[in-house]
């Protein structure tokens, strides 16, 4: 399966893995699985550093690279085809990241893992 993480998903993971469900932590645990974090994360993850909503102990940079390879995550970029997908979305939620996400899972055929009920409106592949 190729999983998607929400970004809240991808810092639990680094620094509070207790907050992800049972179910979550299964499936991120599976080694057949496939684990992606979008480029969309990462820019939320750069701009709530910069703005200091978010504490990490080495530059965003080097921090996000080495998690990302300790956890076996790749990168997944935003693509023309995601952004097309973006326009089909619904207005039930107005966070740019998450709609982005939606639209990655949608577009490429992830499984999102997401604890955000506002998700579920979307009815992307979800898990949590």
């Amino acid at each position: 399966m190729r999983l998607l993480l929400d970004t809240c998903v991808f810092l639990w993971l680094t620094t509070e893995p207790d907050r992800i469900s049972r179910k979550a932590a299964t499936a991120l645990d599976d080694p057949a699985n496939e684990l992606f974090l979008s480029h969309a994360s990462v820019w939320e993850i750069y701009l709530k550093s910069q703005t200091g909503k978010l504490k990490l102990p080495l530059t965003p940079s080097r921090w996000l690279t080495g998690q990302l390879a300790v956890r076996g995550v790749a990168d997944w970029p935003v693509d023309l085809e995601s952004l097309h997908a973006l326009l089909e979305l619904p207005a039930h939620h107005r966070d740019p990241f998450d709609r982005m996400l939606i639209a990655q899972a949608k577009a490429h055929a992830f499984t999102l893992i997401s604890p955000d009920p506002w998700i579920r409106k979307y009815q992307p592949a979800l898990l949590w």
